[in-house]
């Protein structure tokens, strides 16, 4: 299924029937509510040990890793000077078989994403932040990608037919950036541009940002209020932005910038096509590719918390989140279920 059927302009179809049916009563110790035929469990919780490492606080952004027969899921810490990153390694049974951290002395790591060669980016939302090349499978020690930009790092989605990463900004005036590795594959050396109001995109004169923000660099710079999540599937970048809610779709053949719906904090998409998103901190919604939105998940946890971090198993038979109430403690929770195939 393509994407970018969402690309057409006119509101989304809600309120009909979600492809998995009606969500039932709570389940996973009364926290979440699901369709008929799936299930949801805590694999993690905030100070608590996970195959002997204490799982962080304020758990966000995250992604899953092939590992042999099993798999992993990364989770970013958004805490001041304690952040960084953590790694859960599944069994093919779907038991824990280790936990370990992948980053250490950052700090703010809010968002990031996964790449083609199986590393995790996690970017720093602090001022002049950076962005880490960290190894899921905790043999390699994390590496900072200087030419990526110092600025309030969110998300990166990487591009695989373009061969560049698209970064967001936490800022209220905000850029949506690309980075062009002059190899793909190394992060190390490359050319970060920045999306213009034309749909053009221009250079970053000086991405390490000594005097000037990457954000005031180029005067035709689009400007997005506080960039968050982003994913890219199938030639559409989705990305969120914090300050209004909004999902946005980059056509990148176009480059058009069109406005998907609102209240969206978090986005992923699965094998079948399908978006997952979470919205209004209370439940993730379903976005097929035929424009409709319909109810998946409802979480019945404490008023004002956020559902981050979304992302499917390699296979795509198990959903990730955690739930999180600003720099609290949080659950990170494993769906599994009849999703829908590719």
């Amino acid at each position: 299924m393509s994407h970018k059927t969402l690309l057409r302009t006119g509101p989304l179809s809600q309120g009909g029937v979600s492809p998995y049916g009606p969500v039932q009563e709570p389940g996973a110790e009364g926290l979440l509510s699901l369709p008929a035929g799936f299930g949801g469990r805590v694999v993690a919780r905030s100070g608590s040990k996970v195959a002997g490492l204490t799982w962080h606080a304020a758990p966000d952004d995250g992604a899953c890793f092939p590992d042999g027969d099993g798999w992993i899921y990364v989770s970013n810490s958004e805490l001041s000077l304690l952040g960084g990153a953590a790694a859960i390694r599944f069994r093919p049974d779907g038991s824990v078989g280790d936990a370990y951290r992948i980053l250490s002395g950052t700090e703010l790591n809010r968002a990031g994403g996964a790449t083609p060669w199986n590393t995790w980016l996690s970017g720093e939302l602090g001022h002049r932040g950076r962005v880490f090349e960290c190894d899921p499978y905790g043999v390699r020690a994390a590496r900072p990608r200087l030419a990526m930009g110092r600025f309030r790092h969110e998300a990166a989605a990487c591009d695989p037919d373009r061969q560049v990463v698209y970064l967001t900004e936490g800022e209220r005036d905000g850029c949506f950036y690309r980075f062009r590795p002059y190899d793909w594959g190394d992060l190390t050396e490359g050319a970060l541009e920045v999306l213009c109001g034309s749909g053009r995109w221009e250079p970053v004169p000086w991405p390490a940002a000594p005097l000037k923000g990457t954000r005031h660099q180029v005067c035709e710079a689009r400007r997005f209020d506080g960039g968050d999540a982003c994913h890219y599937a199938g030639g559409v970048c989705f990305f969120t932005t914090r300050g209004d809610g909004t999902l946005w779709a980059y056509d990148t053949q176009t480059s058009a910038v069109e406005r998907v719906c609102d209240g969206v904090r978090a986005v992923t998409a699965a094998p079948s096509g399908d978006l997952y998103v979470s919205r209004d901190a209370t439940r993730i919604d379903v976005i097929t590719p035929d424009r409709e939105i319909t109810p998946f998940l409802r979480f019945a946890g404490r008023p004002g918390a956020e559902l981050t971090g979304l992302a499917f198993a390699p296979a795509g038979d198990r959903l990730y989140f955690s739930a999180r109430r600003e720099a609290a403690a949080g659950h990170t929770f494993e769906v599994t279920g009849p999703f829908r195939a590719a």
